[in-house]
C-alpha cells in the first residue's frame, strides 16, 4: 500500500515546523537535478542542525516515506531526482568548513561546496585536489555520494582517496560515524568506503573529514596540437611511459576543439583549426618541475604539430578557456546530449578512438569527446535533435554500443557521474547477476524498508532519455 504522504508530512511539520516546505515552488525546485528528470516530492526539508536529519529519517522509516537527499543537484544521472516522491532533504544550510592546519585535515559539513573547501585549505597552505568541473556549485556530500573526480584524478586520485572519516545517519535515523579524524583506523569493517559512491542509498552523509596535501610550490601549463586523435593518444601514452607525473592531462578531440573555437571566436592554434589537443599541467616543487619541463618540451617537439607554454598564471587561465568552453559549445551540434562518462584502460586508447570514429559514421551523429587521459575517464557526448525521432533512435543505439564496447575493453560505464536513473539500463552490462545481488543484499541490510533514494541503480526505468532502449544482457541466454 502506498504511504499517505499528506498525513506523514503533517506529522513531520509538527516536529520540524518551518523547516518543512510544501509550497508548489519549493517542491518543484527540488523535483529535478541537472539531468532534468523531474518527479514532484511531497515536501522539502531544510535541516538547520544535524539532528533534524535523524528526525526526518526515523519518521520516514516508521511510515515508509521515500527520502532523497540533495545538495546543488548538479548530478547528470538523475541521482537526486525523487523518483518515488516522498521527502527531499536539502543539505545546503549545513555548510561549515574547518581546517586543522596542524594535521592537514578538513572538517566539512555535507552542504559545503568543493570550491569553498579548496579555498579554506589554500588559505592555510593546504590543497584539496578533487576538482569536478562544477566545483563552485557542487557539494562535498554529493561528491562523496558519486565518488566524484575531476581533472586532477590521474596524479592525485578521486574523492574516495581523500575521505578519512564520515558522519551521518542510517536510514533508520540512527547517528553513525565511520572512522575518526586520524590517519590510521583499523577497528572493524570499513563501512566508510561502502557509503562513498552509494548515491545516498545506504544512508545520509552529514559531515566528512578530508585529507589535505601541501599546496604545490609551482605549476606549469602546456597546450599541444596533433594531426589526429590517434596521434594525440599515442603521444600521451609515450609521455606516460616515461613516468611523467602530470597533475592534469586533458584530451579534446577535433569536434570538441571546433566547438570551443567557434564559441570563443578564436583558433587554438592559427592554421590548425579543429585539430585535437592535449592540455597538460605539471605541479610540484620548482626543482621537480624544471627537470620535467625539459622533457615535456622535447616530447612536444617530437610528437606535436604545435605547442604553447603559459609563462604566467593568467596565460595558463587563457589556455584553459578551450577546455572550459567545449562542453556547453557542443549544443551547436544538437539541442540534446547523451553525456556519458566512461573509463577506458590506457592500453586500449587507440582501439577506442577507432571505435568512436566508426560509431560517428554508423550513427551519422556528432560525438565530440574530451576527458582526463591520465586516468582514462572520457566524456563521450552523443549529440542529436530531440524532436527528430530518427536521430533520437540512432543516439540511443549509439549509447548502447558505447557501453557494450567499454565493458568489453575492460573499462567502466561510469567514472565519476554514478548510475542514478540514467545509467540503470547499463548496470547489468558491467555487473554479473551475483554482483548485483550482493549489492542489493547490502542495500537491504542497511535500509530494510527501502526508504533512502529508492528506485535508483538496480531498477531500470523507462525515462525520456532512453524511451526505446532494449538492452540485451550478456547472460540473458543462460
Amino acid at each position: 500500500m502506498k504511504p499517505d504522504f499528506s498525513s506523514a508530512t503533517r506529522q513531520l511539520r509538527r516536529r520540524l515546523g518551518a523547516r518543512v516546505d510544501t509550497s508548489a515552488e519549493g517542491r518543484w525546485a527540488a523535483s529535478f537535478d541537472s539531468s532534468k528528470i523531474s518527479f514532484l516530492p511531497a515536501a522539502v526539508v531544510t535541516p538547520r542542525r544535524e539532528s533534524d536529519i535523524g528526525v526526518v529519517l526515523a519518521l520516514a522509516n516508521q511510515l515508509r516515506v521515500p527520502v532523497t537527499v540533495r545538495g546543488r543537484g548538479t548530478t547528470l544521472m538523475g541521482s537526486a531526482a525523487p523518483v518515488q516522491g516522498g521527502w527531499v532533504i536539502d543539505m545546503l544550510k549545513l555548510n561549515k568548513v574547518r581546517i586543522d592546519a596542524e594535521a592537514g585535515l578538513a572538517h566539512a559539513e555535507a552542504g559545503a561546496t568543493t570550491a569553498s573547501i579548496q579555498r579554506a585549505a589554500a588559505a592555510q597552505g593546504w590543497f584539496y585536489p578533487p576538482d569536478p568541473s562544477s566545483k563552485e556549485y557542487c557539494t562535498i556530500g554529493g561528491n562523496i555520494a558519486c565518488n566524484a573526480g575531476g581533472m586532477h584524478g590521474g596524479k592525485y586520485g578521486v574523492t574516495r582517496d581523500f575521505v578519512v572519516a564520515l558522519r551521518g545517519f542510517l536510514p533508520t535515523g540512527e547517528l553513525v560515524q565511520w572512522g575518526t579524524a586520524t590517519k590510521k583506523f583499523a577497528a572493524g569493517f570499513n563501512l566508510r568506503d561502502l557509503w562513498i559512491g552509494s548515491e545516498g542509498m545506504l544512508g545520509i552523509v552529514t559531515g566528512a573529514v578530508l585529507k589535505l596535501i601541501p599546496q604545490p610550490e609551482a605549476r606549469w601549463t602546456l597546450l599541444t596540437s596533433f594531426p589526429s586523435e590517434a596521434a594525440a593518444l599515442r603521444a600521451a601514452l609515450a609521455l606516460f611511459r616515461h613516468r611523467v607525473q602530470l597533475a592534469i592531462c586533458e584530451f579534446l578531440d577535433s569536434e570538441s576543439v571546433l566547438c570551443a573555437e567557434r564559441a570563443t571566436q578564436r583558433a587554438v592554434f592559427a592554421g590548425q583549426e579543429g585539430k585535437p589537443v592535449l592540455l597538460m599541467e605539471l605541479a610540484g616543487s620548482e626543482l621537480e618541475l624544471r627537470a620535467q619541463q625539459r622533457f615535456m618540451l622535447y616530447w612536444a617537439r617530437k610528437y606535436a604539430t604545435a605547442h604553447r607554454v603559459a609563462r604566467t598564471r593568467d596565460e595558463a587561465e587563457a589556455l584553459w578557456a578551450v577546455r572550459r568552453k567545449c562542453s556547453g559549445a557542443m549544443f551547436e551540434l544538437g539541442d540534446a546530449k547523451l553525456n556519458e562518462d566512461v573509463v577506458v584502460p590506457m592500453r586500449h586508447y587507440e582501439k577506442f578512438a577507432r571505435f568512436l570514429a566508426k560509431l560517428k559514421q554508423t550513427s551519422r551523429l556528432p560525438i565530440p569527446t574530451f576527458g582526463h587521459l591520465a586516468d582514462g575517464n572520457l566524456h563521450v557526448n552523443i549529440m542529436y535533435h530531440r524532436a527528430n525521432a530518427a536521430e533520437a533512435k540512432r543516439a540511443e543505439a549509439a549509447v548502447l554500443k558505447l557501453m557494450k564496447t567499454v565493458v568489453a575493453l575492460g573499462g567502466s560505464i561510469s567514472g565519476e557521474h554514478g548510475i542514478g536513473l540514467a545509467k540503470t539500463p547499463f548496470l547489468r552490462l558491467q555487473h554479473s547477476p551475483a554482483q548485483v545481488r550482493a549489492m542489493q543484499a547490502v542495500k537491504r541490510a542497511l535500509d530494510p524498508r527501502g526508504i533512502c533514494n529508492p528506485g535508483k541503480m538496480f531498477e531500470p526505468v523507462r525515462i525520456w532519455k532512453y524511451p526505446r532502449l532494449q538492452v540485451q544482457l550478456p547472460w540473458d541466454h543462460k
